[in-house]
């Protein structure tokens, strides 16, 4: 007889797992308009009360080239402030449990948030970033695998001295954006050189979805089987082909319990151009359409997890609430379907019955609740 029970089939797929948001940096950095400082305090606040606890909150790199960040050390400010405590302490959370994370890809953004830590504002973990094919990684450092190798071991020391985390996060796992296919084998040993040089966790990331469902599960079976603590390991999908979602689901199957995820599914590349001028950015995109790239859709996977019975912490209604607002801020058509046509109700959406069934069945004789003709035999016999 065949299986039924998904959580036999796969034996390790959670059945709690972590989402953590990462729209006010990774989904706000590929906008070609500036959001307000307002703004980002307002939707990485919202999301803390809806139930997250793992943000991340800006970038710390230079803000000439990405000055979409221009406003970091104002929002980070923000939630070290009292009004900041007050609001959690009013819902009932505690601000220490909850983490935030600012990317630093060069020393001199570690060294940055080193400094606001002393001053009392600095994020609770940082992130440094490897790509096993080296010409993307020189296109997103401006430097070579091994210097870069060298300087993430030097930060992370220079991070542990000032009670910061630090993130490893590898990159082009599945596949590269400028120089094709890539070697699993390869993330996976860039994932243990991370863990020997004292990264807190590990972000397994597919920056240009280029990952297929299979692709993934073998990846992620891998890392398990030779690092098993769940802990250690973050899912960060992009979208490209409308296929995030499944690589999602092969994620859970084979046991990853951290994801990430931004509203809208916005993301991707940072911005080359901003309101009314060129910028720098990491240089020209290498996409055939900027506007059709992101990562996966926080509401979507939120709503599709939740369905599957698996816990998460959230609070969906509101969730889909701040997605709706959030089409407002970009100015456009966001990726979640779930905005849009809402939750799967168990009750259903009885406003769009069409009237009169309880009498047409009660005309012909039929039982309320009945489905097949009285003279049927309870039971199919198939010819």
């Amino acid at each position: 007889m065949t299986e039924y029970d998904y959580w036999k089939i796969f034996p390790r797929m959670p059945r709690k797992v972590t989402i953590g948001d990462i729209t006010v940096r990774d989904g706000f950095q590929h906008l070609e308009k500036f959001i307000s400082t307002e703004a980002k305090i307002f939707y990485a606040e919202e999301m803390i009360l809806a139930g997250c606890r793992n943000l991340e909150i800006t970038n710390l790199g230079s803000p000439y080239l990405m000055p979409q960040f221009s406003d970091a050390e104002e929002v980070l400010g923000y939630f070290r402030s009292d009004r900041f405590r007050k609001n959690c302490s009013r819902k009932g959370i505690d601000p220490e449990e909850i983490c935030l994370t600012a990317v630093t890809i060069r020393e001199k953004a570690v060294d940055r948030a080193i400094d606001l830590k002393r001053k009392g504002i600095g994020p609770d973990r940082c992130l440094m970033m490897v790509s096993t094919e080296e010409e993307h990684h020189f296109a997103n450092s401006g430097t070579t695998l091994p210097e870069y190798w060298k300087e993430a071991e030097r930060c992370i020391q220079k991070c542990a001295d000032a009670g910061i985390k630090m993130c490893g996060t590898v990159s082009t796992i599945w596949g590269s954006p400028i120089a094709g296919a890539t070697e699993l084998k390869d993330a996976v040993e860039f994932t243990k050189r991370w863990l020997q040089i004292g990264a807190s966790d590990i972000e397994h990331a597919d920056h240009d979805g280029s990952a297929s469902a299979p692709d993934v599960y073998r990846y992620f079976s891998m890392i398990l089987d030779e690092i098993p603590d769940t802990s250690l390991h973050i899912a960060h999908f992009h979208e490209t082909k409308r296929v995030a979602a499944a690589s999602a689901l092969a994620a859970l199957q084979a046991g990853i319990t951290h994801y990430e995820a931004t509203l809208g599914g916005m993301g991707g590349q940072p911005a080359n151009f901003l309101d009314d001028r060129p910028v720098r950015g990491t240089g020209e995109y290498y996409y055939e359409d900027p506007r059709y790239v992101g990562l996966t859709c926080l509401e979507d996977m939120l709503v599709q997890i939740d369905e599957m019975g698996i816990e998460h912490g959230y609070n969906v209604d509101r969730v889909l609430w701040l997605g709706k607002q959030m089409e407002r801020t970009a100015g456009h058509r966001l990726r979640s379907e779930a905005v849009i046509n809402g939750r799967t109700l168990k009750e259903g959406h009885m406003k769009f019955a069409r009237p009169g069934l309880k009498k047409v069945k009660q005309k012909l004789g039929e039982a309320e609740g009945q489905k097949l003709p009285s003279e049927w035999a309870e039971k199919a016999v198939l010819p």
